[in-house]
């Protein structure tokens, strides 16, 4: 369907709304809405972000939160844990620096895309606006996991077909849709969590959506990961201020200057339209849960090196020069061709070639400053060109197809190509693998051993769980 015109937004806003829609699907939702698969991907993602939470607050993004927050007045009290800290503040800026934290490492979750023309991991990373609202409000109002769980579902949910719907040109213009679809699906999150009625939750759909915000001119510095954090805030701040009866549009997301186009020039109306819950994204398309602590559109060419270095047992001495070939959004959003810091490391294919090349490993431990600026480092990085290549760009925006050639000194060509990376559904973690990414998040961001056992134990049976507090406690330094 081609996109929703001007006139066409308008006579939606007056025949029927979609944000009513929307609405209808945040209040009507219950957790037997939710299928088994479903609710164990949505698990996962939890346990990821947590974790992520953890490593993140041990960065200095994290740090820096956490000053600007003391700076504001708060020591120990207001009712929501700040991950890896001694930190309990009002929600709305526990929201504020764990989604800061969740995506500072750039290792969170992210969306895939249905249609050709929705790019692959360039939708949204969903669990970083969405978790922080449910979890902060429901330790402060002491829900249930199972409670807890429905908001997070929802939000994701939400955020996902948002990001799905709006034209590309949102994006390709400079739009952040973590930062943008992410405050609206932390709005309907915390909307679930405080149980408003349909009304109030339509109120706080626009008053998430007038928040969004967040530029891709800043992806490689900390204003990304503060991204999510704002859009995490911003969710709590429209569902608690939409309780409170402030007004808003009652079709802030479809109307001729609502949302989708202002924001993106319209909206395709056969992608959230009757598609809530229907099916649920983390069963279809699904989402993306990263190996490594980079952008997504590095994963697939990480795959597919780690196996050209292995299966050849290629030594950095051999190569003398690697070709990365994918379409052309790729590199419109790796934009650090010679990154001089972890965070531009993170959107730089170079970078990540050249460290599996060197260290066979790309983790936390690798995307250091000091890392990234090694000679050996850099010398490599200098080999390798990165760029567009005809059969990637034909494959589609909605895959990641990245095709590689290393030639070596001894005149050899070794060549692979890959679509998707490990951990995206085609090629998942294993719970086991999930866990130990935990284990190492964890124990990166300070936590012991044993908080960390009992943090797996509780989130992997986490709809039984009857107090959020319970494992937020083990969340605190």
């Amino acid at each position: 369907m081609a996109a929703t015109t001007q006139s066409k937004a308008g006579a939606a806003a007056k025949d029927a709304s979609l944000t009513d829609e929307v609405a209808a699907f945040i209040v009507q939702a219950r957790g037997h809405d939710i299928p088994k698969d479903v609710a164990h991907l949505g698990k996962r993602s939890v346990l990821d972000g947590i974790g992520l939470a953890l490593a993140g607050a041990a960065s200095q993004t994290g740090e820096i939160a956490r000053k600007y927050l003391r700076a504001l007045g708060f020591v120990a009290e207001g009712g929501g844990t700040v991950i890896g800290s001694d930190l309990n503040v009002p929600a709305r800026f526990a929201a504020f620096a764990n989604g800061i934290s969740i995506h500072a490492d750039d290792y969170d979750d992210t969306q895939l895309a249905i249609a050709k023309d929705r790019v692959y991991g360039l939708l949204t990373h969903p669990t970083a606006p969405a978790l922080p609202p449910a979890l902060a409000l429901a330790e402060r109002d002491r829900r249930s996991g199972a409670d807890m769980m429905l908001a997070y579902q929802v939000g994701v949910e939400v955020e996902c077909k948002v990001a799905e719907a709006i034209m590309p040109r949102h994006y390709q213009a400079g739009f952040h849709s973590t930062a943008t679809c992410g405050s609206i699906g932390a709005a309907a999150a915390a909307a679930k969590l405080l149980g408003l009625d349909r009304e109030a939750t339509r109120r706080a759909l626009s008053i998430g959506a007038t928040q969004a915000g967040g530029l891709r001119e800043n992806f490689g510095t900390m204003t990304k990961p503060f991204h999510a954090g704002r859009a995490a805030e911003n969710g709590v701040v429209a569902a608690e201020i939409a309780a409170l009866g402030l007004t808003a549009s009652p079709n802030g997301l479809e109307a001729d200057r609502g949302f989708f186009r202002a924001a993106g020039g319209g909206f395709n109306a056969e992608m959230i339209s009757g598609r809530l819950g229907n099916p649920w994204t983390f069963h279809f398309p699904g989402v993306s849960i990263k190996p490594h602590p980079s952008g997504s559109l590095t994963h697939p060419g990480m795959a597919v090196m780690m196996e050209l270095i292995l299966r050849h047992d290629i030594k950095p001495a051999q190569v003398k020069r690697v070709a990365v070939g994918t379409n052309h959004n790729m590199p419109n959003a790796l934009i650090h061709h010679q990154p001089k810091n972890e965070l531009q490391a993170k959107f730089s294919m170079e970078f990540c070639m050249a460290i599996l090349l060197i260290e066979r490993k790309g983790g936390l431990e690798q995307f250091a400053d000091e890392v990234v600026n090694r000679p050996d480092v850099q010398a490599m990085i200098e080999k390798v060109n990165f760029g567009v290549h005809p059969e990637a760009e034909a494959a589609g925006f909605d895959k990641m197809t990245t095709i590689i050639e290393v030639e070596l000194t001894d005149g050899r060509v070794v060549k692979g190509q890959a679509d998707f990376g490990k951990g995206s559904p085609s090629n998942p973690m294993t719970d086991e693998e999930l866990s130990e990414k935990f284990r190492q998040c964890a124990a990166w961001g300070g936590l012991d051993a044993a908080k960390a056992k009992a943090v797996l134990d509780l989130v992997w049976k986490i709809e039984d769980l009857r107090d959020v507090n319970d494992l937020t406690k083990l969340l605190r330094k």
